[in-house]
């Protein structure tokens, strides 16, 4: 998956159940967020965690609306304390049909 930009160069990100959004610019977050989980939902991976920061909750709040309007989503919640806790959000995803 190519991402953020360095020199503006793409950098390939891994696809593997994680998402870092501290290494995205905000404006990103839309179209970032539903690709990285469809990307997940093809390659079988249907545990996804999210890690948006614990900050201001604003980012955790864009997160929490994307995911709401997704069909794909079956459950989101916090994460637990040891999967970092109200700074990530943990995702479940339906089967890739």
């Amino acid at each position: 998956m190519s991402n953020a930009h360095v020199n503006d160069e793409p950098v390939e990100w891994p696809i593997d159940g994680v998402l870092d959004l501290h290494l995205f610019r905000p404006g990103e977050v839309k179209d970032l967020v539903p690709a990285y989980l469809e990307e997940c939902r093809a390659r079988g991976i249907r545990s996804v965690r999210i890690i948006h920061g614990k900050g201001t909750g604003a980012l955790r709040a864009t997160v929490h609306a994307i995911l709401e309007r997704m069909a794909e989503v079956d459950s989101f919640s916090l994460a637990p304390a040891t999967a970092g806790g109200w700074g990530a959000t943990v995702v479940k995803l339906k089967p890739h049909q």
